[in-house]
């Protein structure tokens, strides 16, 4: 093992750790890295910054997955919207690379307030972005079953992506009922972006999905272990009647799970930031603030339905600390890189880490 390779461990980690702290203490984020961290063999967040960086080229297209509607006011949830916006301007700043966030109508006024804020130019179409910098599209897309596989279709057709991102977008269960955390159907409401999720992961196309519970897209990947441990999650355990439960039969090849859908995306930006050595790729605690405060004013609701600016109960002061820690976990180590070789080398000379590449 390097040097670089030990520092990337650590540090991809610190991040998991900072995604996954549990202030309601409720121990589902714990449930879920357990499974996710197994089935990855290393830490969520630098693999799939790792893949992206090897991915993504300059001009490429990537798919930015997301919305949540809730009930009972069928609004959509602030959870996976923020992160999707900071993760286009990332992939934009990062990559030169075209981000196209793709969600239901509920989220577009979000989006349109959001784009400001990361100053990004936002359009209506792939078409109009693929020759313009510094620019972002938004595509409403359908809560039809059959429409879907339609418009999947056509927007393939427009531009097939370079990789594909999931962000707190509802997966359905193998019945094909969408739930929402408590086990009730929510398929009316929600877009059905699964289907477009589904046709480019068999078209090998990079797919990476993030998720807080296990009813979101490819979070069927670790299935069993959600059935067993999550709550409404088992066969049978949902209240809708459908006997299904709210485990998504969605799957993905590299899967993020975090506290909140969100802080996992901050979690892959903060590691794309520190292998790109530029910290800057990465919001800072203010423009977090900015983002959150805009997304309220823009109807975007708390997970238990207020009106706030607070992402599943979690308010602006914890998003500000989180954002701040991991932004101060990659500025240290790339700042320390050299002054710290000496104990790297005795470090890695006691042969702790040795199993880790093994």
């Amino acid at each position: 093992m390097t040097q670089e390779e030990l520092t990337i461990e650590n540090i991809g980690q610190d991040l998991d750790d900072l995604m996954n702290l549990d202030p309601r203490g409720y121990g589902v984020c714990r449930i879920l890295y357990k499974a996710s961290r197994a089935y990855m063999k290393e830490p969520l967040t630098t693999k799939c910054a790792k893949v992206l960086m090897d991915t993504v080229e300059e001009g490429d297209v990537v798919y930015i997955l997301t919305g949540f509607v809730l009930l009972p006011f069928k609004k959509a949830e602030m959870d996976g919207i923020v992160s999707a916006m900071f993760l286009a301007r990332c992939l934009v700043k990062a990559f030169g690379a075209k981000p196209v966030v793709i969600c239901p109508e509920d989220n577009m006024e979000a989006v349109k307030k959001l784009s400001e804020v990361m100053g990004l130019h936002l359009y209506d179409s792939i078409e109009d972005i693929l020759n313009m910098p510094i620019s972002m599209a938004a595509i409403s897309f359908t809560k039809d079953v059959e429409m879907a596989q339609k418009q999947a279709d056509e927007l393939i057709a427009i531009a097939k992506p370079a990789a594909v991102v999931s962000i707190e977008a509802p997966g359905p269960n193998a019945k094909g009922i969408y739930h929402n955390a408590t086990g009730l159907d929510v398929t009316e409401i929600e877009a059905k972006t699964d289907v477009l999720f589904q046709k480019l992961r068999e078209m090998g196309v990079l797919n990476i999905a993030i998720g807080d519970l296990g009813n979101e897209i490819g979070m069927g990947t670790i299935r069993e272990h959600i059935q067993k441990y999550v709550p409404y999650a088992e066969p049978g355990g949902c209240q809708c009647g459908c006997e299904g439960g709210i485990a998504t039969a969605s799957e993905a090849d590299y899967i993020l799970t975090a506290t909140t859908s969100d802080w996992g995306c901050y979690g892959l930006m903060a590691a794309i930031a520190f292998l790109k050595e530029d910290v800057d790729v990465f919001q800072d605690p203010d423009l977090q603030e900015y983002a959150m405060k805009e997304a309220a004013k823009a109807g975007m609701i708390d997970m238990y339905g207020w009106m706030i600016p607070a992402i599943d109960g979690f308010g602006i002061e914890i998003n500000r600390s989180i954002v701040s820690m991991m932004r101060e976990c990659i500025s240290y180590a790339l700042k320390l890189k050299e002054t710290c070789k000496h104990h790297f080398v005795r470090v890695l000379n006691k042969h702790f880490y040795d199993d880790m590449t093994a």
